[in-house]
């Protein structure tokens, strides 16, 4: 058995040499915003949920304004299922009805957001919850009605969120949203993430994915592609699979 303090101490290496190697990524956006989108296949494990928590954390720690979005994927069908609601998917967008919705949201907030904020302030960080309803954060328009009360994002209120980041909290955001008549709609996570990006000028948009990175010719590993233009990204966005399709678009 390794004694105790020997274990501290390679700890503390370890740290040490994570914390040299992103000295310049730090430096780079030191001040500036960076918005997160960690997805719900990621939030299945609780030990990733608490790394991911303790990471944004030291963000914030650091100077650097992270803003989380969340998705809740493997949560929310297996709350729809708990409802006897099947989950049904379009493009990589799920179909919801009128029942679903509400389950939606409770899931987001209740087993997702509430309990990663939490995470984030046992890390020592600062968080709160929101979704598009909070301050009017979001508001959202109906696009296809095969897919049922599915939007995308129309408009975005950034001021709480701006509030937020001066005093020091990170934004957990969920991606429900009303629109103008007041009617929820339920907005994939990887599309409001990029419109609440664009809308708060963020200087990066980062997508956590349960894979290395966006492949030409899935499922080849060599096919990695590590950049792309845009002309291209539209030439080969029809032959994505479902789940990468919102994250491309």
């Amino acid at each position: 058995m390794i004694p105790a303090d020997k274990e501290n101490l390679d700890q503390i290496k370890i740290k040490a040499k994570t914390l040299v190697e992103a000295a310049p990524w730090i430096r780079k956006f030191q001040g500036k915003i960076v918005v997160i989108k960690f997805g719900g296949n990621a939030m299945v494990d609780e030990a990733l949920q608490r790394t991911f928590a303790e990471d944004v954390a030291f963000l914030r720690l650091v100077g650097i304004q992270a803003v989380v979005v969340h998705g809740g994927g493997p949560q929310i069908s297996a709350g729809l299922a708990d409802a006897g609601i099947e989950s049904t998917f379009v493009d990589g967008l799920r179909v919801t009805s009128p029942e679903a919705i509400s389950v939606i949201r409770d899931v987001l907030k209740t087993q997702i957001g509430e309990p990663l904020a939490q995470m984030i302030v046992d890390a020592d960080g600062k968080a709160e919850v929101f979704n598009g309803e909070t301050e009017g954060l979001f508001t959202a328009t109906q696009t296809r009605t095969d897919l049922g009360l599915v939007g995308v994002v129309s408009t975005v209120n950034t001021e709480p969120i701006l509030r937020a980041l001066q005093a020091g909290v990170i934004p957990v955001i969920a991606t429900v949203a009303p629109d103008s008549s007041g009617q929820l709609l339920n907005v994939n996570a990887d599309l409001a993430a990029s419109s609440l990006a664009v809308a708060l000028q963020a200087e990066k948009l980062i997508v956590l994915t349960d894979v290395p990175g966006l492949y030409s010719n899935w499922p080849s590993l060599e096919s990695l592609i590590s950049e792309i233009s845009v002309s291209e990204l539209e030439e080969l966005l029809p032959s994505f699979e479902s789940g990468m399709i919102p994250k491309m678009q």
